[in-house]
């Protein structure tokens, strides 16, 4: 088989999913814009070939670099970089070389905000009233209909990247006094917490691993207020929020992919869907599936691909927690003192590359135990 895999070195945790294909005989074939030479030499053993584009925004660039990998290896069978950013750029890429996988004409669905909304009402779920508005009449007029606030996004964005809490019509009308707002997406702001439904599928869309997280709050609000974080995975998930993300399987007819699907769970205990992404979550997530499990998901998404089989078993033994720390922020234990207080428990600690530092810190810690309170406990004692 041979795999395209753009970017294979970020972030660094996914360079596992290229070793791993390798592993299992695959001709991993890569493309991306830094010097092969600043890679591991566990990922460059993993490369049977790499090119090196000048820029991978450059899309006939990309179209030559895939053709000369054809030209060397032969048919391009898959294709992927895991990673939100480029889901498009794959999409029209499998298309033009009629690679498996997410095609250019049905991945509008799985990135506009607007259209998942109209998915999330024909598979039965609850919704935020929401809305493109191509001017601030609009949008004014949106504000007054739901009664405020409301969270103004980029119809198609990535993740939390220009999106904001507008909680009244004078912010409103600053907002787009600002700059050009043209096609935002505005929805009611919901108030609840937020819990996401992740996982992977075969090639025939069965659900063969599955797990929840908790947040202890919006990506958004932590974004806006360059705040900590922490989450969790459940040992147990909640059925409605399980049978609302396999109904988001069964309406997207999800193949062979990771998915990372977001709900609100308001104060009278219902669920709201609020987006999809269709790839593993990010940061440091795959490795709390791991943690969590006692298991390498890499591989079993790697078995995934080639055996179409998930051959570990997966019990939720732990809940496994990201606590993740701002450097801005003065904190009352230092690192050494957390190591020390926290032991086996404390399974992993790294600093968080520049690019995801807003969203989830510059510093991040897992941590694991099969008791709720410790893991909740020890995010209190690392962002005290």
């Amino acid at each position: 088989m041979n795999f395209v895999y753009l970017c294979p070195d970020f972030p660094p945790n996914f360079t596992l999913f290229s070793r791993r294909l390798a592993e299992l005989g695959v001709r991993v074939l890569g493309v991306g814009e830094a010097p092969c030479e600043t890679f591991t030499p566990a990922l460059r053993h993993a490369l049977s070939d790499y090119v090196r584009v000048r820029d991978m925004h450059d899309y006939e660039e990309l179209v030559r670099a895939l053709g000369l990998l054809t030209h060397r290896h032969g048919k391009l069978e898959r294709l992927d970089s895991h990673a939100e950013y480029w889901l498009e750029t794959e999409a029209r890429l499998r298309s033009d070389f009629n690679i498996p996988g997410l095609r250019a004409e049905t991945i509008g669905a799985m990135k506009s905000k607007s259209q998942m909304k109209e998915i999330f009402r024909r598979a039965g779920l609850n919704v935020a009233p929401g809305r493109i508005a191509h001017c601030v009449e609009e949008a004014e007029a949106f504000f007054r209909e739901v009664g405020g606030p409301v969270v103004a996004k980029p119809d198609i964005g990535v993740g939390a990247a220009g999106t904001y809490k507008l909680e009244s019509l004078e912010q409103l009308r600053e907002f787009y006094a600002e700059g050009s707002r043209h096609g935002y997406f505005l929805e009611q702001y919901i108030q609840g917490d937020l819990f996401s439904f992740d996982g992977l599928v075969d090639r025939d869309g069965r659900l063969v691993f599955c797990t929840a997280h908790a947040f202890s709050d919006g990506i958004m609000e932590i974004v806006n207020r360059n705040d900590h974080i922490f989450y969790y995975s459940l040992r147990e998930i909640p059925a409605d929020l399980e049978e609302a993300g396999r109904r988001l399987l069964a309406a997207y007819d999800l193949r062979e992919r990771f998915f990372h699907f977001e709900f609100f769970r308001t104060p009278d205990g219902s669920l709201v869907a609020l987006e999809v992404n269709m790839r593993p979550p990010g940061g440091l997530t795959t490795d709390l599936f791991n943690y969590a499990n006692n298991i390498d998901i890499y591989r079993e998404w790697a078995n995934v691909v080639v055996h179409n089989h998930f051959a570990a078993s997966w019990t939720r033994p732990y809940h496994a927690c990201y606590v993740g720390r701002k450097d801005w922020k003065s904190y009352r234990h230092s690192s050494e003192t957390i190591r020390a207080h926290f032991g086996e428990k404390l399974v992993h600690q790294e600093r968080i590359h520049s690019l995801f530092v807003r969203a989830i810190g510059d510093e991040g810690f897992l941590l694991r135990s099969p008791h709720l309170d410790e893991v909740l406990q020890a995010a209190e004692f690392i962002l005290a």
